[in-house]
């Protein structure tokens, strides 16, 4: 991908789910520049225009969540590149939920039972737990009632507004169960939006890999290059780059990893969310 003559070195697009995405991106783009990469960035409303724009060459590099990436891998005919991702995003796992009380213990036991999943496009909180379903032998469509809750489709579940909603449905009995990230879990515990007395995690899944960056495949070696040793350089120890690292959540900027996205691929395609376009 040629660099914009008179323009940044690199643009980067990412989606504004909160407003707290402008203060990230300034951030980071004082931070590039400091280190002598000279960037700009993009907001989009909605993922399908972020990768709309990453594969009409807009921008050169896209903050993707791993739905987007596929998405985009697949409409770029597979030549696209993950420049890295944050700790956090290595060995994330979804988990089931049901009240303390609930004699909901296993997989087996949501037989017959009502399932609260998160926005339809949430790849931890709807369409890798279906995968999990499926895997422990549940037929979704057969053996559940599922509930929906598809607020903000087109973020792919980064307001967190979706997962709310699913615990929200298992805490007043709506639903017997439900599938959120454990991140979200993490931190809806330690803000006080989850009461352990009243909710429990009962399933877990395997680590798998979340947002990263992703490029086209034509962007030039050495600002691929330039790019990830920068990023990966910031350190989360320098009081300048800590705010943006807790606001981003995450402690260190790691390299790229699609591990698990071969299992979100079979069931996105299954659900025909692949070809999806602003």
């Amino acid at each position: 991908m040629p660099t914009r003559s008179g323009q940044a070195e690199l643009k980067i697009g990412a989606v504004a789910y909160a407003p707290k995405v402008v203060t990230i991106w300034e951030e980071i783009r004082e931070y590039l520049r400091d280190r002598g990469l000279q960037t700009d960035y993009v907001l989009y409303s909605s993922y399908p225009a972020l990768v709309d724009a990453l594969v009409a060459g807009h921008i050169d590099i896209a903050w993707n969540t791993p739905l987007a990436y596929l998405q985009a891998r697949e409409r770029l005919g597979g030549q696209c590149l993950v420049l890295g991702m944050r700790d956090t995003d290595i060995n994330f796992t979804s988990v089931f939920i049901t009240r303390t009380d609930s004699p909901i213990h296993s997989l087996n036991d949501l037989k017959g039972k009502r399932f609260a999943l998160a926005s339809r496009d949430s790849s931890h909180a709807a369409i890798l737990p279906v995968h999990f379903l499926r895997e422990g032998g549940l037929d979704p469509e057969k053996d559940l009632k599922v509930v929906r809750f598809d607020a903000d489709i087109g973020k792919h579940g980064d307001t967190g507004a979706s997962e709310q909603d699913v615990v929200r449905a298992v805490s007043e009995g709506s639903a017997d169960a439900g599938a959120m990230g454990r991140a979200t879990w993490d931190a809806s515990v330690a803000g006080g939006s989850i009461d352990e007395r009243s909710l429990r995690i009962f399933w877990t899944s395997h680590g798998y890999s979340h947002c990263n960056f992703t490029a086209q495949a034509a962007l030039a070696p050495s600002l691929a290059e330039r790019f990830t040793k920068a990023i990966q350089a910031m350190d989360y120890n320098d009081p300048r780059w800590k705010r943006v690292m807790n606001l981003e959540g995450l402690n260190r900027w790691m390299p790229g990893s699609t591990a698990g996205y071969d299992e979100l691929e079979r069931e996105a395609r299954r659900l025909g969310m692949l070809s999806e376009r602003a």
